[in-house]
């Protein structure tokens, strides 16, 4: 009996090594070539497993992009707003704000490069990623809270607050402007205090 739990105990420990094997293989295939060009059989070889495997271990997209999506969020973890929500003065709380999203950016930016470029094409991935971009959306609006404002053009101080968050945003003016990150956050500042001033 001892040595059949301990068998069963065994083989569990193996199940679950080769299901995280599938997940970091197909992280790493989504980051390399994207979504729409990671196969089964492309994951089974990344993995060093049989296709039937990786079927074994997840029967749909949907399960698979879940494990996937979790476990790289478990490595590269979203800026925790509590960190700057205490900041009364605005200007200083957006600036630190900025600081954390853009060095998120830049830890992730290969993974959201071929993200942005799928989502459109992967309606799963849109339903995934769901919960990632509500979390921008209320990190957006955390930040409009500390600027005071008509409620009527607060809308316009939400979008540039959007923009200036956006991990598109951070990689026009870095990559493809040549700014440094700081730099990046004094021009984002500046228009947002631009429109903070107009509203």
């Amino acid at each position: 009996m001892e040595s059949r739990k301990y068998q069963l105990k065994k083989r569990a420990v193996q199940q679950k090594k080769t299901r995280q094997r599938i997940v970091e293989a197909t992280v790493h295939l989504h980051e390399t070539i994207g979504v729409p060009g990671t196969t089964i059989s492309a994951i089974a070889k990344e993995a060093g497993v049989e296709r039937l495997t990786v079927y074994r271990h997840f029967a749909d997209e949907h399960a698979l992009l879940t494990a996937c999506t979790g476990h790289y969020l478990s490595q590269n973890p979203l800026p925790d707003p509590s960190q700057w929500e205490s900041i009364a003065d605005p200007e200083l709380c957006l600036r630190t704000a900025l600081g954390e999203i853009y060095a998120f950016h830049r830890q992730t930016e290969a993974m959201m490069i071929p993200t942005y470029r799928d989502i459109e094409s992967v309606p799963t991935l849109q339903e995934i990623l769901a919960p990632f971009f509500a979390y921008w959306r209320d990190i957006r609006d955390r930040l409009a809270e500390k600027y005071p404002g008509r409620s009527e053009t607060h809308a316009l101080l939400c979008a540039s607050l959007g923009h200036a968050i956006h991990f598109l945003t951070w990689q026009s003016l870095v990559r493809q402007q040549g700014l440094e990150d700081n730099q990046a956050i004094e021009v984002m500042v500046a228009m947002v205090n631009r429109v903070s001033a107009m509203v």
